[in-house]
């Protein structure tokens, strides 16, 4: 979550989710592009016996295995950097999280893949809401995840899906929403 924009003259808390839209997504859908395309061409100018790449000689391949082999990779790499550059400009698992003391709702909001659930809003009024809990899991696979707890809901992530938001961050974004809606933090 990024900082979060507070009106002055409206009571509104509002954080922005960072979704598919990361550097690492941009960074891994390019490389992945290049590559496959490389192996795509390699497997392409064994067949051709056509030199497609300004690297190598891939006309000094036998088509099968090697050929066929590395054409197979080159299209599954394509597929991927496909799905992952679709991902990026649907932008799922972006959104952002609203609390509103004016109207009295919070809203949850991320952008899904495109279909029925392209669209995924959660709402629920102030009063509603029990806690704040903040879950904390070092380790190999580390996870620092806040959570709003609703009643007849149950917990509802309100942090980004990827790398963890540092600590100091993690309890001050769980402090700053515990206290402007007026609720426990559970967790600590």
């Amino acid at each position: 979550m990024t900082s979060p924009t507070v009106s002055t003259d409206r009571p509104v808390l509002r954080y922005e989710v960072l979704g598919s839209r990361r550097f690492s997504n941009y960074w891994w859908a390019t490389v992945i592009t290049i590559g496959g395309t490389g192996f795509f061409l390699a497997g392409l100018s064994s067949y051709l016996h056509v030199n497609l790449l300004p690297i190598g000689n891939p006309v000094e391949l036998f088509f099968i295995p090697q050929g066929i082999a590395i054409g197979f990779y080159g299209v599954a790499a394509l597929l991927l950097a496909i799905y992952l550059w679709a991902t990026i400009g649907w932008n799922v698992g972006g959104g952002y999280n609203e609390f509103n003391k004016e109207t009295g709702i919070v809203r949850i909001f991320r952008w899904g893949f495109p279909g029925k659930n392209r669209q995924v809003e959660i709402s629920a009024r102030i009063p509603d809401v029990q806690a704040v809990r903040i879950v904390i899991r070092e380790g190999v696979n580390p996870k620092r995840t806040i959570y709003l707890r609703l009643k007849g809901r149950g917990d509802i992530p309100l942090t980004r899906v990827g790398q963890p938001i540092p600590l100091t961050d993690l309890e001050n974004q769980a402090a700053e929403i515990a206290s402007f809606l007026g609720v426990a933090i559970e967790g600590l």
